[in-house]
């Protein structure tokens, strides 16, 4: 077959095989050497992040990260940026300090430490993991990378980087960033959406790390590299200590390596959020099944399509079918809109108001009702294990309601009537 690729882009890669060519086929020296720079780099150039300490032990040759902590720290670094998970990996670790005070408590109380991370699975699942290793291992963190990855949730990237941090197994990890850094050495096509491109870096990731000094300090300088440095776009070349050795670099290909990825297509879903509101402040929160997005969280009764909006009369029938509240219900009033992306979905929400006249009588979660729901003062329902989304849907209801207790602050409007929050970002 033909190779379609520009010529400078050809040329380049022939002369950058035939130069990483002994390192790939076990070249020693230069594996080690390799290494041995990730690894100094790593030691000097860390970021001061609270995961990677352990009682004020500073990063250095040798050093072990703490087991417990990488687990945490990695679920919630999955598709979110690290100046977000910083604070609230400090307040999860002040509430669960240890694997067992995790496994003991209720997801109830997990999810509400998670919210506004997004992609609540990753709680799930990481409960689901310290159950088990109280149940199977006594409490002990176990720190081999087969042990690890029978697990629930844990899988190849997780297990290795808990054994190659903390237990200092030769095991190899890979993430964008790893992919990032490993293509341009080597100036490689591809990206990290590329079946093929993903075999190779983590057979490359593997050859490499087997030559590590310290395989914890190397993985994880590798993705310190690629967040600091060998950024996707305009890279600091200059300060790379992989610079001499990178063939990305010396051809100019810097920055077309990897090539883009195919975006995601996100599917459309209009969401009417109904903010049902009595006379004294308290409104109404239902929680979603155990699967699907948001599983098992609290939200305000939000009606879900995707076909167009519902108009008023639907939403009033609705709710009004929904709840089956005992007070009259008087009409639905739109307060206003806005846009929730996540990685898969285009989320234009409507929010809605209900002020009922009179307290809601009876209980929320009885035979009348057909979801099992909450009446609460707008701090608790905060509190509550609540999406970004249905957090903002809540300041926006509440705080257009007049002469409500604990009302809830109102942000400020966003630029021509519509905000866009986003739910979980790469790091």
């Amino acid at each position: 077959m033909r190779d379609t690729r520009p010529t400078k882009a050809r040329s380049a890669q022939a002369k950058a095989g035939r130069k990483i060519a002994p390192a790939e086929t076990g070249d020693h020296v230069e594996a080690v050497e390799l290494c041995s720079s990730v690894e100094s780099w790593f030691h000097g150039a860390a970021r001061d992040l609270p995961w990677r300490t352990l009682a004020g032990a500073a990063i250095a040759p040798g050093w072990r990260r703490d087991p417990y902590r990488s687990l945490v720290s990695e679920a919630m670094l999955q598709q979110t940026q690290v100046s977000r998970v910083v604070e609230r990996f400090v307040q999860f670790m002040e509430r669960f300090p240890t694997v067992s005070v995790l496994a003991e408590a209720s997801e109830h109380d997990v999810l509400a430490m998670w919210a506004g991370l997004g992609y609540y699975r990753r709680a799930r699942n990481l409960h689901a993991a310290a159950r088990a290793i109280a149940q199977q291992f006594g409490g002990r963190m176990p720190r081999d990378v087969a042990e690890l990855q029978r697990l629930p949730g844990i899988g190849p990237y997780t297990a290795g980087a808990i054994a190659s941090m903390a237990g200092g197994e030769r095991v190899p990890l890979v993430d964008g960033n790893v992919v990032r850094v490993l293509l341009r050495v080597a100036a490689r096509e591809g990206n990290a959406g590329d079946a093929d491109t993903m075999k190779w870096t983590w057979r490359r990731a593997g050859e490499l790390v087997s030559h590590a000094g310290d395989p914890g300090a190397f993985n994880e300088g590798l993705m310190e590299l690629g967040a600091l440095i060998c950024k996707p776009v305009n890279p600091t070349c200059g300060t790379c200590p992989l610079r001499d050795r990178c063939q990305a670099r010396a051809a100019g290909l810097q920055d077309v390596i990897p090539s883009p990825k195919k975006e995601a297509t996100r599917s459309c879903v209009y969401c009417a959020a109904v903010v049902v509101v009595d006379d004294q402040g308290r409104v109404l929160l239902e929680q979603r099944g155990e699967s699907g997005m948001w599983a098992a969280m609290w939200q305000t009764p939000t009606l879900e399509t995707s076909d167009a909006p519902a108009t008023s009369r639907r939403v009033k029938k609705w709710i009004g079918e929904r709840t089956r509240l005992p007070a009259p219900l008087p009409g639905v009033e739109r307060v206003t809109s806005f846009i929730h992306e996540t990685t898969h979905r285009h989320m234009v929400f409507d929010v809605w108001r209900v002020h009922l006249q009179g307290a809601a009588e009876g209980n929320a979660n009885d035979a009348r009702s057909n979801v099992a729901g909450r009446w609460l003062q707008p701090p608790e329902a905060m509190a509550m294990p609540v999406s970004n989304a249905q957090r903002r849907v809540l300041t926006l209801g509440v705080a257009s309601v007049p002469d409500v207790p604990g009302r809830v602050k109102r942000p400020p409007r966003a630029r021509r009537g519509e905000a866009r929050i986003m739910d979980g970002q790469p790091r």
